[in-house]
Formats: structure tokens, sequence, C-alpha cells
């Protein structure tokens, strides 16, 4: 007679607790997101690298800013209210140190490569629309031009030496003005050169046009881009700058 199993054999399977008909499937554990504080060390330590003042104007803010309040509580004969309120302001300015320093050390780490302009781009506040692509390239030099949608009308963002993007800029704004007669079209050139924005003040730059259109015009204009630009969409995983024109297929036109 054969020996029945022993219970301590048991696959662990069998040892798993049952799932009634009905029952919910258990929730998988979600991927934990690093802490606050944990973001902020980050972003300190990147800053740093590129910016090794940092530390030094942050400790400079944060005692200035309690050193006033102090003197203000003593004036008032309530130091330690002033102590407590100067140390939680002096902790937001430093903070807001490190993220005005944070931003340019970004900025200065993608600086010079091809597509930064577009990146700029993506820090603009609502009220803008933008696109990821280039609206017009030159795959040989990788000088582009970036657009955006706004109050202000469309801006045009050239990114390369300005007498080389140049023609890339008159093309587009051409195009534009053909389809949008009414509509303001301005140009930015980024970078570093005589008459450029760089990176960092690109977007308080757009942010300071004064403001021609309504929202819904700005909705507006962009659906008639979209609708009548020409332009042809980029596939997925095509990169724009690394593109060639097909040569066969010039010389047999």
């Amino acid at each position: 007679m054969a020996n029945s199993p022993d219970s301590s054999s048991s696959s662990p399977a069998s040892d798993a607790p049952k799932r009634g008909l009905f029952s919910r499937k258990p929730k998988e554990a979600k991927a934990k997101k690093p802490s606050r504080l944990k973001q902020i060390g980050e972003v300190f330590q990147m800053t740093r690298r590129h910016d090794p003042m940092v530390p030094w104007l942050m400790l400079l803010a944060f005692l200035g800013v309690v050193a006033a309040s102090l003197l203000v509580g003593f004036l008032l004969e309530n130091w330690v209210t002033g102590l407590i309120i100067g140390i939680a302001l002096g902790a937001i300015a430093a903070t807001l140190i490190l993220s005005r320093r944070a931003e340019r050390a970004a900025f200065a780490q993608i600086e010079g490569q091809p597509g930064a302009s577009g990146a700029a781009l993506g820090t603009l506040k609502r009220g803008w629309i933008t696109e990821d692509q280039p609206v017009a390239v030159n795959p040989r030099t990788q000088d582009a031009v970036f657009r955006a949608i706004g109050r202000p009308g469309v801006v045009l963002v050239s990114e390369g030496p300005s007498n080389r993007v140049k023609p890339l800029v008159d093309a587009e704004r051409k195009r534009l003005g053909r389809i949008l007669p009414n509509v303001p079209i301005h140009v930015i050139e980024s970078g570093r050169g005589e008459g450029q924005v760089p990176l960092n003040e690109l977007a308080r730059k757009m942010n300071k046009l004064k403001g021609e259109l309504t929202k819904t015009e700005v909705s507006a204009v962009s659906k008639r881009i979209s609708s009548l630009g020409g332009r042809l969409p980029i596939p997925k995983g095509i990169d724009p700058y690394k593109a060639r024109p097909d040569r066969k297929a010039a010389r047999g036109r």
C-alpha cells in the first residue's frame, strides 16, 4: 500500500489561499516613488556638480532671512516667534535659490545639443501649445525651427547660427503667413550669440510677449495649422536630425 503524501511536502501553490469565484484579484504592489526629500537631495547633488556656489548661496539666503526675522522679532519683543517664522521663510528662500540654479544647470547640460530649444519650450506654462518635433530642420547642419502657439500669436524658435538658420525661418514664416494672414508671427533665436536668447531665458522671453489672441483663437490657430500646415508627420523612432534625402529618388526626378 502506497504511503500517503506528507502534508509538509505539499506544493507552494496548494498552500496559497484559494480565491473565490467572485472575489477580486489581489492588487500588485506598486513601485514606491522616491520621497520628496530624496528628490530634493538628487536635485541638489546634480546642481552642485555644475554650480559649486549653490550651497553657499542657499546658506546665505537662509541666514539672511533668519537674521531679518530675528531683528523684527526683537523690535516687537517676541524673538521666539521671529525665529520660528525666520526658519520657515529661510527654508523657502533656500529652496527657491536651488530651484533657479537647478534649472540653469539642467539647461547647461543640454545646451548645444540638437533639440535643446524644443526641450526649453516644454517648460512653458499653460496657455502655450508646443510640439516635440521641429517644424523645419536641416539634416546636414542640424539647424532647426520649433514652433509654439499662444496668446501672442505664433512664435518660431530657431536653433543654430543666425545666418545659417535664416532660410529655414523665412520659409516657415512665409508658409504660415499664407494660411494665417492676420496672426502675429514672432521669431526668437536661441543660443549664446549676439541677439540670441539663452535657453534658460527662452520661456521668460516668450511670456513677456504681448497677448494678441484669445484662448479660443489660440485653439483655432492650432487646429488650422494642423489641418492646412502640409507638414508630413515624422514616424516614431525616426530621428529628424539624422534623416538623409534619398539621392536615387532625387536623380530620378
